[in-house]
Formats: C-alpha cells, sequence, structure tokens
C-alpha cells in the first residue's frame, strides 16, 4: 500500500517532526511504501529536510507550494500534486498543515486517491485573527473537510474546535498524540559545564521556552512580566531556545529593559539535542496563543520538567494545574507572574510537579505508539 504524506514546508517545528518521525516509521512497517511531498523550505526558522533525504524515503518538492496565500501559486500547486498522484497512484494521502493540507486534499480527490487523510496539528481559524482571515480559512477548511475520509487530531480540542465549525463527523476523528523519542528525555541531566557556557550559573533558576521567535508564541508576554520576576526573583534566567523573524526585536526589548543578564537566546536547536537543553532548564514556559498540542510541554514533562501553559487549544491536555504545572488564562499576567516565581522559589515543588508530568507522558507520548496508531488507523481505513 502506497501512503503519500504533504506538508507545507519542513521548518524546525512541532508538526514537521510529528510528519517526519511518521514517515520514517511508517516506511518500515511491511507492506507500506512511504514518500514526501514539501514546499521549499528557507529562513531563520532552519530546515529538517537533511532528516528525511534518502533513497527509501522520497522527498519531493513542489516550488510553488508555500505558506502565504497565493492564488497564482496555489492553482499551479493543486495542479502539480494532482498531477503528482495520477502518476503515484498512491491508496492513502495523508496531509498536514493548512496550506498542503487544504491543496492536498483537493488534489487527492481530484486525482481519485480513494483515502484522503489530513492531521490537525493545530488551528487554521480561532481569535488569534481578523474576522475576513477566519472566513477565508473556515471556508476552505469546510471544502476540503467535505473530501477528507478520516482527520487526525494531536488533542481532543482540535475535534472540538473543527466540529463546532461544522467540519466533519464525530466519528471520522481519531487522536494520535504527537510521539518522539522518549529515552532522551527520561535522562535528560543539568550538566555545568553546558550552563557554564551559556553564562548560567549553578545557583540560576532557568526558565526556558521553546519556540519560534515569531507572532503568536508568547515571548511579548514573557517579556512584558520578565522585569517583575526578575525582581522578585533575582536568581532567574531566561533561556529562549529556537530563531526566526521576531528575534532582532525581542533581543531590542530586552536591550530597553535592561535585561540583557537574565536573557540567553539559543537559536535553533536540533530536535535531537533538546534532551541536553531541556536538562538545564528548571522549568518551562509555554505561552502560545495557536497551537495544537505544543510538543515542547511533554518533553519537558518526559525530562521530569514541570511547565506552566497557557490554556489554549490542547495544551491543558498535558499541563495539568497543580499536578504537572500551572495553567494560566492567556493573556493573564498576574497570575503568571505568581506562578513563576512560586516554582523558581520551590525547588520540592518543581521536583513533585516534574515526577508526575512524566509518569502521564510515558504511555501517551511514545513514538512507537504514535507510528502504530496510524499504521492501525491506515488498516483500518483501507479495510473500509
Amino acid at each position: 500500500m502506497r501512503v503519500t504524506h504533504v506538508i507545507t514546508r519542513l521548518i524546525v517545528g512541532g508538526a514537521q517532526e510529528n510528519t517526519i518521525a511518521s514517515v520514517l516509521g511508517l516506511g518500515r512497517k511491511p507492506g507500506l511504501e512511504v514518500d514526501l511531498i514539501s514546499g521549499p523550505t528557507f529562513g531563520p526558522e532552519g530546515t529538517l529536510q537533511s532528516a528525511i533525504a534518502g533513497a527509501r524515503h522520497q522527498l519531493t518538492v513542489v516550488p510553488s507550494l508555500v505558506r502565504p496565500v497565493a492564488p497564482w501559486r496555489d492553482w499551479r500547486t493543486l495542479r502539480a500534486l494532482t498531477a503528482i498522484f495520477r502518476q503515484r497512484r498512491p491508496q492513502i494521502v495523508h496531509t498536514h498543515s493548512g496550506k498542503a493540507g487544504v491543496l492536498g486534499r483537493l488534489a487527492a480527490a481530484r486525482a481519485g486517491v480513494p483515502i484522503r487523510v489530513h492531521t490537525i496539528h493545530g488551528p487554521s481559524f480561532g481569535s488569534f485573527q481578523g474576522p475576513a482571515a477566519n472566513w477565508a480559512f473556515r471556508f476552505a477548511e469546510r471544502r476540503a473537510g467535505a473530501v477528507t475520509t478520516h482527520f487526525v487530531v494531536v488533542a481532543e480540542a482540535m475535534k472540538r474546535q473543527y466540529l463546532a465549525a461544522g467540519i466533519g463527523r464525530p466519528e471520522l476523528y481519531t487522536k494520535i498524540y504527537s510521539g518522539f523519542p522518549l529515552e532522551p528525555y527520561f535522562h535528560a541531566q543539568n550538566k555545568p559545564q553546558l550552563r557554564a557556557e551559556l553564562g548560567l550559573g549553578p545557583a540560576d533558576v532557568v526558565v526556558g521556552k521553546v519556540a519560534r521567535l515569531f507572532k503568536l508564541k508568547g515571548h511579548r508576554d514573557l517579556l512584558a512580566v520578565a522585569s517583575d520576576v526578575v525582581r522578585r526573583c533575582p536568581s532567574v534566567k531566561f533561556l529562549l531556545v529556537g530563531d526566526g523573524a521576531w528575534r532582532a526585536r525581542l533581543e531590542q526589548r530586552v536591550r530597553s529593559l535592561g535585561l540583557e543578564q537574565h536573557f540567553v537566546f539559543a537559536g535553533l536547536v536540533p530536535p535531537n539535542e533538546m534532551p541536553r537543553w531541556l536538562g538545564i532548564m528548571d522549568i518551562l514556559v509555554h505561552l502560545s496563543r495557536r497551537e495544537g498540542l505544543p510538543r515542547a510541554l511533554p518533553q519537558a514533562l518526559a525530562a521530569g520538567r514541570p511547565v506552566i501553559a497557557y490554556d489554549c487549544d490542547g495544551a491543558g491536555e498535558v499541563c495539568i494545574d497543580n499536578e504537572t504545572g500551572f495553567l494560566v488564562q492567556a493573556g493573564d499576567l498576574l497570575t503568571l507572574t505568581q506562578r513563576l516565581c512560586e516554582l523558581a522559589a520551590d525547588a520540592e515543588l518543581r521536583r513533585r510537579l516534574g515526577n508526575r508530568g512524566r509518569k502521564l507522558v510515558t504511555d501517551r507520548f511514545g513514538v512507537e505508539r504514535m507510528v502504530d496508531d496510524l499504521h492501525q488507523l491506515y488498516l483500518r481505513l483501507a479495510a473500509q
């Protein structure tokens, strides 16, 4: 059975890591032939293309498949994908991300692909954008949803949002958590040498944030509370892992606040090195306003680190208030400050929450389980 996955781009990010792990894992299953189609990947957000390149896992780059709405390019992409599907004749087309999700499913339907699966890694519509954009994206998702055989969601919140928008029926949704290799995180260590290289002392309480330096990721809210947190908890240092278009403006904001000694911009970190960086963090904070279920949260919990997250989309499925961390209403900067200082001042509380978090993710987020669940879904859909 041939399966073709389609994603808009292969930047360093959770949806992209999920897709690559799925393609590589499914490619080792007997009876499956798996390949991947992506648009071009470039810019400060990095690329994961090298992780998928290889003889057994063909990567096809479609130059016109780009993230911004571009009608002429989008029409060319629809035609290009339709031609590829007609030539390769996959039994399943499995799409990821907004642009590739819509165009890939429409092209698969035009090409007569019998099974069309779409993973919802995060919402395409919501309060994070204006009414005109919301209308356009809802319309596109409904149009693509009408030709979708099955939806995979990485969090229950995605199912609720899409059903509320009139997309699909409950029986067409399956939740499969975005898995990753757990063992490296279980063995994450707080290495003094790496801390020293970054100018972090052994007594510093390191608050980490793993996210692209871009809008809606919550960096502005973190900077808004940073001065108060440092005033109340002078030992706190902030470690920002990731890169993006907003790096210069965030660095400038840190300088204007006089907090250069309390912030470290680590830049891009390859996914396989993430356990090493989480190991030197004491707390992980995630303040995104738009995310399915951010992988940074279960990864931090697997490393035994407590988390603080905005109650946005699927974050509450792993950031369980006062069990694995603290869940904060989006934009509640006063509570965010209080929770950061509370965790920074109490090492035993951090240990307790982190240990409970590790138990939570152990049974749910292994990459092997994700691949097995996808494989079983494919077999079930094919049998139907």
